[in-house]
């Protein structure tokens, strides 16, 4: 009999203790990986269809080859590794703030992310993502300014629901203009949510966005025995 439970790595960091974990559930048969932010559960590789659908819902509405993109927050890297899926992606640049969740990576600790690290598209960048929307000099910091065809968030559980108090402001119509100034004409910026389609940020997507959807995305729950759900909207200039 293997492991039941091993803890791969821990940090204290400026917004508490983050760690990695693998556990094996026998109910499942399968090893599950968790990243926990003190007592907190951020994400389980139990439930990687919204983190998925992400990137797909995101990339979807745009047409043409050679498509920039940035991933803000890294996690356990499903949402990266599934925009290298598409051909049509020419740069990935992850923008995550916390470093040891980049060195899970490129030390091979997720098995189910293997070749994100190593492929030649991908290019890691630690840094706040929302303090790098207010500097007003992006995502690149080889190239201030520079302007993406795509932009897929996940760090907060929600619009309402932030891990940290100076996120906040990004979610309003100032902060989303902000963010939607690197973004190309026509480009696309996606968000994933844990909570349920929130009508008041809807209205906030649309006085920054010509257009916007709220995508439900629906998913079995092995632990809890029911379906849940998650929220991407997805915006275009």
């Amino acid at each position: 009999m293997g492991i039941r439970f091993e803890e791969l790595a821990w940090r204290e960091t400026p917004i508490g203790e983050i760690s990695l974990r693998r556990r094996r559930d026998p109910s499942l048969d399968l090893d599950v990986y968790e990243v926990k932010l003190d007592d907190e559960f951020l994400m389980s590789s139990l439930f990687p269809v919204a983190e998925i659908e992400l990137a797909r819902l995101g990339l979807a509405p745009l047409t043409g080859d050679d498509l920039d993109v940035v991933v803000g927050g890294l996690g356990l890297g499903y949402t990266a590794r599934t925009v290298l899926e598409e051909d049509r992606v020419r740069s990935m640049v992850v923008v995550e703030a916390i470093e040891d969740v980049i060195d899970w990576h490129r030390r091979g600790l997720l098995p189910f992310a293997d070749g994100l690290a190593a492929d030649p598209r991908t290019r890691f960048v630690q840094a706040d993502f929302f303090a790098a929307v207010e500097s007003g000099a992006g995502f690149d910091p080889d190239e201030p300014g520079r302007l993406f065809h795509a932009i897929l968030l996940d760090v907060d559980h929600s619009p309402r629901h932030v891990l940290h108090p100076s996120h906040a402001g990004f979610y309003t119509v100032e902060g989303l203009h902000r963010m939607a100034r690197h973004l190309r004409p026509e480009g696309v910026f996606a968000l994933w949510s844990n909570d349920p389609p929130d009508p008041e940020f809807q209205r906030i997507l649309t006085e920054v966005f010509p257009t916007s959807l709220a995508h439900v995305v629906r998913f079995p729950n092995p632990l809890q025995r029911r379906e849940s759900a998650n929220t991407v909207y997805v915006a275009r200039r």
